[in-house]
């Protein structure tokens, strides 16, 4: 009875992941937090996959190379848009040179994210 239980949470955790992925590429913020919430809380459920028959920990195995998947989307989006805001900070930076010659930046940045743009 905890097999059948252990598998019917990995399933749904294996789809949670899925809708996951899916809200993320189409931006669906709202749908992604829930979708979040709701793996996280199902993770927490979780029983331990190690004393499981092949069936299952084949299931977990699929379930964790899916969740690395996401993690990898998320972190390369997170990169992007940290390049992005820093490339934007740069052109609205006005530069100057000083009396010596030296090189000053005015206090512009952090505009795009303060939202002065």
């Amino acid at each position: 009875m905890a097999s059948r239980e252990l598998r019917n949470q990995l399933v749904q955790l294996h789809e949670l992941i899925l809708l996951e992925r899916q809200y993320a590429k189409s931006f669906s913020m709202e749908n992604l937090l829930a979708t979040s919430q709701e793996k996280e809380a199902l993770l927490q459920q979780l029983e331990s996959v190690s004393e499981a028959g092949p069936e299952i920990r084949d299931l977990a195995e699929t379930v964790k190379r899916e969740n690395r998947r996401n993690a990898y989307l998320f972190w390369s989006t997170l990169k992007f848009v940290r390049e992005s805001i820093s490339f934007f900070n740069r052109q609205v930076t006005q530069t100057s040179y000083g009396a010596g010659g030296t090189l000053i930046s005015q206090g512009n940045r952090g505009m795009v994210l303060a939202g002065r743009v």
